[in-house]
């Protein structure tokens, strides 16, 4: 197929070669079981570490350009922490260093790395996109694939349970259309792991069936979901958080719909990749049995890659100290390894494991609304009757979802927000949802689709007033005015 511009108009290619998507993510194929170099059968235990990377898209260039706050810390040095810019650039960068140098010296490396859309956009916009062609090292080149697996986000780093339905396959897609564009068709057929901003998970049924849905439409295999965002289907908390789960999402109709689930662990999530601690705690396990399979638990664990001292200092040294160990017990291929997401699933499903059986799961708090309801009387009203009622019994029940900590959320006090938001998105949907598929390749859909999209990053929210809510105010009036001239493309 052909190769993608990323860039279109000064608007990142987020739209407009859906079909081409489908053909590309649909591959069933094993990604990395050819490749790989670990024999499973003498590994007594594995981790997988994710790096979660992102900088917001404001309107804040000389002329009120749309750049990365990246390039704002470059040009307002004396602003807060802004003095962290060039640290920050090193961060998204040093891993097409780190992981050539430790193949080079006899290592068997493994990372994960979540890219958000704006991200990726901001990265091309600085330097003349150099970080963006020194990542292609280990997003192209076959020497490096085994070692390093993309995970697929929210174009726009939204988070998921406040993200207007209709918005959540587009986010995903965008992500899509835009790594391609940047790195390949082959590329982004190997990604088959999801990484949700803020570890996110929508307990809402109707909201989850949607996103689980988008998910398998859209070809990933997989999500990685906070520990404590999700209980047994009898509301209990999870037994085998080193194995597999499968994540149940049903819907207020009584669809239901399901997706492996890798379960990232609690805790300090920075501190723990920043030191490896995933490393330390896979050495105090040991292998169990899944479906009648004897295979090694896996420890899954996802912080920032650049945010913060230990991310920003420490994490190297760690890293490195933690490859070259393994190196030395059994050169990185039996015994406790390191190994990437998909990668680990593919294994143990050709060892004999199957999705069915792995224990299953569901969103926190949901085993509340299931108690009140038969399944055969499930309907949308009957679910939002047993919302209401569990909202006025239960102080602590909620259907926001939950993020990196349970007191966190990201829907409440954020109304001056949110409103708008999804006003955008009502606005958006009303001018496109009923025009033929191609006008997803119109320069007007593009932009509109980008407003749109950017105006749902959850920076906007994160920091609720003062600044960033300015950038959302301007973002939307600018994506208001350019919806209400869309030229509405028909087909001639």
């Amino acid at each position: 197929m052909q190769n993608l511009p990323d860039i279109i108009n000064g608007i990142p290619n987020i739209s407009g070669w859906e079909s081409e998507l489908f053909s590309v993510t649909q591959n069933n194929q094993p990604v990395f079981l050819p490749k790989t170099n670990i024999n499973l059968p003498q590994v007594k235990a594995v981790f997988a570490i994710a790096l979660h990377l992102h900088q917001p898209t404001i309107p804040a260039g000389q002329n009120g350009e749309l750049i990365s706050n990246l390039q704002y810390m470059f040009e307002h040095p004396n602003e807060g922490d802004n003095h962290n810019a060039p640290t920050f650039a090193n961060c998204y960068k040093r891993m097409a260093d780190f992981i050539p140098e430790l193949v080079a010296n006899g290592c068997n490396p493994r990372v994960m790395l979540d890219y958000s859309g704006n991200l990726l956009w901001g990265l091309r916009q600085i330097w003349g996109g150099e970080i963006l062609e020194n990542l292609k090292r280990i997003a192209i080149d076959p020497n490096y694939q085994p070692y390093v697996e993309w995970l697929g986000t929210m174009w726009s780093h939204s988070v998921v349970p406040s993200t207007p339905i209709p918005d959540i396959k587009l986010h995903i897609q965008a992500w899509q259309h835009h790594f391609a564009a940047i790195f390949g068709w082959e590329a982004l057929a190997r990604v088959k792991g999801f990484s949700p901003p803020e570890m996110h998970l929508p307990n809402h049924p109707d909201t989850l069936f949607e996103f689980v849905k988008a998910l398998k439409e859209c070809g990933y295999r997989w999500l990685l979901v906070q520990e404590h965002s999700v209980e047994t289907l009898d509301g209990k908390s999870l037994e085998n958080r080193h194995l597999p789960h499968r994540l149940i999402a049903r819907n207020s109709q009584g669809e239901e719909i399901s997706i492996t689930a890798l379960i990232k662990t609690q805790g300090s999530d920075t501190k723990l990749v920043g030191q490896m601690q995933p490393y330390y705690e896979a050495k105090t396990l040991s292998r169990q049995i899944l479906g009648g399979v004897e295979i090694p638990p896996i420890v899954s664990q996802i912080g920032d890659g650049e945010n913060g001292g230990v991310m920003m200092n420490e994490f190297p040294s760690a890293f490195f100290r933690a490859c070259y160990e393994i190196k030395n017990n059994g050169g990185g291929k039996s015994g406790i390894v390191a190994m990437n997401g998909t990668e680990y699933l593919e294994l143990i499903e050709a060892a004999g494991c199957h999705p069915d059986s792995y224990p299953t799961c569901q969103p926190i708090n949901q085993h509340l609304i299931w108690q009140k309801i038969a399944l055969e009387n499930c309907t949308p009203e009957a679910v939002s009757k047993a919302i209401q009622e569990l909202k006025e019994t239960h102080h602590n029940f909620h259907v926001d979802g939950a993020s990196w900590t349970n007191h966190i959320s990201w829907v409440k006090g954020y109304e001056n927000v949110l409103s708008p938001m999804n006003q955008l998105s009502a606005l958006f949907h009303q001018k496109v949802d009923f025009l033929p598929e191609k006008v997803t390749q119109e320069a007007d859909y593009r932009e509109a689709l980008m407003y749109n999209l950017l105006l749902q990053t959850s920076c906007f929210r994160y920091w609720g007033q003062g600044m960033w809510t300015d950038f959302a105010k301007e973002i939307y009036r600018r994506g208001e005015v350019t919806i209400n001239k869309l030229n509405l493309w028909v087909e001639k």
